[in-house]
């Protein structure tokens, strides 16, 4: 078993980022290849691709397994918590931790967010530089201190 959680920290970590946002999604790319950690950062501007990347559809047929997912809520063609609901509602997909990483600061999305089994919930802050340590700090915590399910 030790030979196996070995070579699990040598492979790197798979992150799917659903952001419509090409500046956020710059800010987080930024952030995550200064990252201790290696990882594969992948990603897609909108709901409904995010749900076809996870279930491997169309263009996404060789795509990989998230460790990871950093969702943002206000998307086009499907919403964020609409996202969220239907990956904790699938049995294969629901153990894939999903921060929520976005600007609303309603207290109504972090409620729902947490009723749809949001692992955890930040709101992007708006200075660049706070923006990229949040970023860090999710790297830091959920890929070097946490222990993600090997699926």
């Amino acid at each position: 078993m030790a030979a196996t959680d070995s070579q699990r920290r040598v492979e790197p970590i798979e992150i799917l980022l659903v952001e419509d946002s090409p500046a956020d999604v710059d800010l987080t790319r930024e952030a995550l290849e200064d990252a201790k950690v290696s990882n594969n950062l992948h990603v897609v501007a909108d709901g409904v691709e995010a749900l076809a990347f996870l279930r491997r559809e169309g263009p996404y047929v060789e795509a990989p397994r998230p460790d990871l997912i950093l969702l943002d809520l206000n998307l086009p063609k499907k919403d964020g918590r609409e996202v969220l609901a239907e990956i904790k509602a699938d049995p294969a997909l629901r153990r894939i931790p999903v921060v929520v990483l976005t600007t609303s600061e309603a207290e109504q999305d972090i409620v729902r967010s947490y009723d749809l089994h949001a692992n955890c919930y930040i709101t992007k802050p708006v200075d660049l530089d706070a923006f990229i340590e949040v970023v860090r700090s999710i790297e830091g915590f959920w890929l070097a201190i946490v222990r993600l399910p090997a699926e």
